[in-house]
């Protein structure tokens, strides 16, 4: 008897062991050594801007008073809870409900007791202000602290542009294999409307619904979502059409199974190979797609934590380089790594590599 072999803990996702052929690609990924650390770097971004208001805000994290804590960065307290006048929220930074509190009691504040839009009154140059101590990249030209403002647009636009991602994968992935799996009218009357959507001039629309209609994050998102879709129809229908006619797909329609089953069962796994290389670069062109927006103002509303407005406050503010600067450094550290990341899945992926590792280790 064969001794069953236990795959080791590298080989193991979340419980889940995997099969030689992914071990093969998960290897080829740990070899390209700038798309491995850049997938930690960029993991580590992330995870650090998820819980941007316990790193910048300005709500204390904490107040102990006359005995009793309090999370004011978690729930709203009126000013008399700390011994003021009024029943309103209490405003932390004023240097009155400060001192109530810190009479009987103490403050934790965040590292950056800045919220992405928090005024700085207490500035000691005009707005823009440079770098110093209190705002570590100076102020934009509304006095909010840039460093604030960073850290939320960087985890805005990262969100949107992974749910965009998610959503533009999901639905162009379904158009494609619809059209390739059934081919005839079906295909070549889905090709016309995709030639027809892809020729409207989505800026226009863009402009004259945003003159209509406030734009919010949902909104913007879904508004995107009408034209993404687009971008990995031709790929899934090159392989659904590629596989409709292979013997495994004859002979499952020969065994009685439905269309939906073999579809999903059988060939697609063969198709998200190809999926699965270009969604780094989808999600590079969904950030991309969103700070043009924003920078030309036609993105988020007024106000919100954008890179793309940092950009534009950058360009209409020479004199102030720390706001150009910021931004750019930012979303050129954000896009590079995606692009790295997306490398090394293009190599994990690519059949001539792994097979050729597989001839090497026999």
């Amino acid at each position: 008897m064969s001794a069953v072999t236990t795959p080791p803990p590298e080989h193991r996702l979340l419980g889940f062991s995997l099969s030689r052929l992914n071990q093969r690609r998960l290897a080829n990924f740990r070899r390209n050594r700038r798309g491995y650390w850049s997938t930690w770097i960029f993991s580590v971004l992330f995870l650090c801007s998820l819980p941007a208001e316990f790193i910048a805000n300005d709500r204390p994290l904490l107040v102990h008073y006359e005995g009793q804590f309090y999370s004011p960065v978690l729930f709203t307290y009126p000013e008399t809870t700390f011994g003021g006048d009024f029943e309103t929220e209490a405003e932390y930074r004023d240097p009155f409900v400060r001192e109530l509190i810190e009479d009987k009691g103490w403050i934790v504040w965040p590292p950056i007791p800045y919220r992405y839009d928090t005024v700085n009154y207490d500035l000691k140059q005009p707005a823009p202000s440079p770098p110093d101590a209190s705002n570590w990249l100076g102020t934009d030209d509304q006095a909010r602290d840039v460093t604030a403002r960073l850290l939320y647009g960087y985890r805005i636009s990262l969100l949107f542009g992974l749910l965009l991602t998610a959503f533009s994968t999901a639905i162009g992935m379904a158009a494609g294999a619809v059209q390739g799996y059934f081919g005839g009218w079906t295909d070549l009357l889905f090709q016309r409307f995709i030639e027809i959507w892809q020729g409207l001039p989505i800026l226009y629309l863009l402009i004259i619904l945003a003159s209509v209609v406030e734009p919010n994050f949902w909104w913007f998102l879904g508004l995107l979502l009408m034209f993404r879709w687009m971008g990995l129809v031709g790929v899934v229908r090159a392989e659904f059409l590629r596989a409709r006619n292979l013997d495994f797909v004859k002979a499952a329609r020969a065994l009685g199974q439905s269309d939906a089953r073999i579809m999903w069962r059988h060939v697609l796994p063969n198709a998200m190979v190809s999926a699965l290389t270009f969604m780094p670069f989808v999600l590079t062109g969904s950030v991309g797609v969103l700070t043009s927006l924003d920078f030309l103002g036609f993105g988020l509303p007024p106000g919100s934590p954008s890179l793309g407005e940092l950009l534009n406050q950058g360009k209409r503010n020479l004199q102030a380089p720390w706001l150009g600067f910021s931004a750019f450094f930012t979303l050129a550290v954000m896009l590079s790594l995606l692009v790295f990341i997306g490398e090394a899945v293009r190599d994990a992926f690519d059949p001539r590599k792994t097979f050729a590792s597989s001839g090497d280790e026999a």
